[in-house]
């Protein structure tokens, strides 16, 4: 069972870009890439908890702030020759609105 909340409009994370949304599971970034694809991770590096929404997007990747890994964002999971996983979580959008599932 999952439930679905309003994170707001795709037009309120920049392009390249992350928000954080505070929920009961802990802060999530919903990432936005150049192409406007959506997603959603636990926003803290498997590494050493950075906080992954101040990272860089790029292509569907985003770097932690602190010590340079590399997260996939469709999965979470950390670019070799690093080993971890976030936490994804899914996202859709309707009529220009993102929503976020949570378990």
């Amino acid at each position: 069972m999952s439930n679905w909340i309003e994170v707001g409009k795709i037009e309120e994370i920049p392009k390249q870009g992350a928000r954080v949304v505070e929920t009961a599971e802990g802060d999530i970034g919903i990432f936005r890439t150049g192409e406007d694809e959506i997603f959603a991770l636990r926003d803290r590096c498997p590494h050493k908890s950075g906080p992954l929404s101040q990272g860089i997007v790029h292509g569907k990747r985003v770097t932690c702030p602190l010590h340079n890994w590399n997260i996939e964002l469709e999965s979470g999971e950390v670019v070799a020759p690093d080993e971890g996983c976030a936490a994804s979580f899914p996202v859709k959008i309707e009529a220009g609105v993102v929503f976020l599932s949570l378990p």
